[in-house]
């Protein structure tokens, strides 16, 4: 686990230049701007703005981001998008 909270958004597990640009288009600058969203609206509204249904692991990224953003001491595995892909083929929906 990183023994500092990620102070931007690169800085958080698996967020690469493509997310950084979905973030861009979502108005989101700021891991504190991420912390107060929910995974799924991120990606629906990326879905309206871009006219295209994008990837669900885009769903699973985001989740796994916002995760990150508000708990700097998520467990290591609940770090990686497959983590919240498992969950989402599982059906198990998480809170955010």
């Amino acid at each position: 686990m990183p023994k500092t909270n990620p102070t931007t958004l690169r800085q958080l597990r698996g967020i690469g230049p493509a997310m950084m640009k979905d973030f861009e288009i979502l108005g989101i600058r700021t891991v504190a701007e991420l912390s107060r969203q929910n995974g799924a609206t991120l990606y629906e509204r990326l879905n309206e703005i871009t006219g295209t249904r994008q990837d669900p692991c885009v769903l699973d990224t985001f989740r796994c981001a916002v995760a990150q953003a508000r708990n700097p001491r998520l467990p290591e595995e609940q770090r990686d998008w497959w983590y919240w892909s498992r969950l989402r083929k599982s059906k198990r929906t998480p809170a955010f």
